[in-house]
């Protein structure tokens, strides 16, 4: 009865934050602060820095392989919004940090994304390392304990579009509806 109060309570407070950030980042999507330098290892262990980045648009989505639904269900989205795209997404990239660095090691973000491939590339590093990222893409994620000493993960549920030049453009909400979504991306491919 404790987990579930917890979960519910949790769940609550996320849509409540959830709420007001996309309502923030729609009403002033070129001026909000998103967004920064980081460098983090890949699925494959290959460092990724962002700066290497710069000159083609991508995405970028904060959540964990251990996630019940949230994280499946917008890699499911986001994959299919790919395949409508098609050639004019030939290059584009999302990028899956995970907020769970303790159990998503590169081998586990590499099984977990393998169905999302080409598009998707996990990224993981030391706690330290995904708490400097979170914070500069101001994404909100937080350790909840479950019976048993088990633990789940809050967290934002935002796929922040960023632009050729690594600034912030946009946010997909989850569950958007896909032909407003799919106009988001279209733009930022076509803008960079």
């Amino acid at each position: 009865m404790k987990t579930l109060r917890i979960a519910l309570w949790s769940a609550a407070a996320l849509a409540a934050v959830a709420f007001v950030a996309l309502y923030f980042f729609a009403s002033n999507p070129r001026t909000a602060a998103i967004g920064g330098p980081f460098r983090l290892k890949d699925q494959n262990g290959a460092v990724v820095d962002s700066a290497a980045l710069k000159g083609k648009p991508y995405a970028i989505f904060f959540g964990f392989t251990h996630c019940p639904e949230i994280c499946p269900t917008t890699m499911v989205d986001m994959a299919a919004l790919m395949g409508k795209l098609g050639d004019e997404a030939k290059d584009f990239k999302i990028y899956f940090v995970s907020v769970d660095p303790e159990r998503d090691t590169p081998e586990v973000l590499h099984d977990y994304l393998a169905s999302f491939a080409p598009h998707v590339v996990g990224l993981t590093g030391a706690p330290d390392e995904i708490a400097k990222v979170a914070k500069e893409f101001r994404v909100y994620y937080r350790k909840v304990p479950l019976d048993g000493g088990d633990y789940t993960m809050d967290h934002s549920a935002f796929v922040y579009l960023m632009g050729k030049d690594g600034g912030f453009r946009n946010v997909i909400g989850y569950q958007e509806k896909p032909d407003r979504a799919l106009d988001k991306l279209k733009t930022l491919i076509e803008q960079g």
